[in-house]
Parts: C-alpha cells; sequence; structure tokens
C-alpha cells in the first residue's frame, strides 16, 4: 500500500472511530475546560477556527464564552472570532467574522461559513485534527488548506491543534510539507508542548 492511500485509510479509520466514540459528548465538555483555561490570559484579540464536521470537536461554545468574557472584563480591545472560507482558486482560507446567529451559508463543500462578514486575521488559530503525535504534527483531511495557509499568513498566528484522545498516532512521520503546530490540546489536556 503506498503512503497516499495508507493515509487515505487511516484517516477514515479514525473518523469512523471518532463519530463512534460512546463518551464523545463527556470528550467533548472536558476539551471545552481544556481549551477555557488554556485561553486565560492570552493576549489574542482575534481567533481563528472552524464549523466542525464529521464529529470534530465544536471549539464555537468556549470560543463565544471567552469573547463573552473580554466583554466582561471592559477590555480596550474587542474579541473577535473568525471562521475559514475556502479560497478555490488558491486552495487557501480565509477568516470572516462570526458571532453566535450571523447569517451563514455552504461552501463548496457543504460547510457552513459566514455570509458576508468581513475578513479579519487571527493571531491564534485552531485547527480540527483527525489525528496528532508529538511534535505538533497534525493528520487533516488531505486537502492541505491548513498548511498553505498557514505557509502565507502574515504575521504567522499561533496554531492550536484540537482533537480527542482517541486521534493520538504515536507513530506518525510527517511529511516534508507538514507544518508543526505550536499546541495540541485534548480532552486530557495539553498533548503539545509537554
Amino acid at each position: 500500500m503506498d503512503k497516499v492511500t495508507e493515509k487515505k485509510a487511516l484517516r477514515q479509520a479514525l473518523i469512523q472511530e471518532r463519530l463512534n466514540l460512546p463518551d464523545r459528548l463527556q470528550r467533548a465538555a472536558a476539551l471545552q475546560q481544556v481549551m477555557r483555561i488554556w485561553l486565560i490570559g492570552r493576549a489574542d484579540a482575534v481567533i481563528g477556527a472552524y464549523w466542525p464536521i464529521k464529529g470534530e470537536f465544536d471549539p464555537l461554545p468556549a470560543l463565544h464564552r471567552w469573547k463573552e468574557d473580554g466583554e466582561l472584563l471592559d477590555e480596550p480591545q474587542l474579541r473577535r472570532i473568525g471562521l475559514p472560507v475556502v479560497d478555490k482558486v488558491h486552495k487557501t482560507l480565509t477568516f470572516h467574522a462570526w458571532y453566535p446567529g450571523c447569517p451563514m451559508e455552504e461552501d463548496a463543500y457543504g460547510i457552513p461559513k459566514p455570509k458576508d462578514t468581513e475578513v479579519i486575521v487571527p493571531t491564534l488559530l485552531f485547527v480540527p485534527c483527525v489525528g496528532y503525535s508529538m511534535g505538533g504534527y497534525r493528520l487533516g483531511y488531505g486537502g492541505g488548506f491548513y498548511d498553505r495557509t498557514l505557509a502565507t499568513l502574515q504575521p504567522h498566528p499561533t496554531t492550536v491543534g484540537l482533537g480527542f484522545t482517541q486521534g493520538f498516532l504515536p507513530d506518525f512521520e510527517p511529511e516534508p510539507h507538514d507544518m508543526p503546530l505550536d499546541a495540541i490540546l485534548n480532552d486530557n489536556g495539553v498533548v503539545w508542548p509537554v
């Protein structure tokens, strides 16, 4: 089996396993707490995230709480959340402002995205992990959107992977184009850096 076929099979197995986790809701609640604690004291005012698909962890409740906490603290900088919008030509992502109840539409892949909101540039970016390993490497869906986006974003944001413990891959070998993340969080806490 070649490397591309092997990674495709691994992705499918991990997604299916994630969808079938009997305790996925409890794991999600634990990761919500880990994420909220990890965000305490960070200076970031603009955070990029993602709309969860295929059983992914949903970061939006923790981020909405983070935004509300900033308003309660009467911070001078308004906290903002952005969701990705696919650039089909360059196969990269831009981030558009999101808030609960904002108008949404489906992108080319059927994933909801903010409709007609402004482009924002995150200083912190949460990315979904199908799988992940030590060293900050993630296994995504294979489209390379995040790797291409991270290679071009200026200034380069802090990148944090989010996934369940079930997605840990102890023997994962990154490819030369894979961009390591600055941190990875799961339902047990901080996985990377240790």
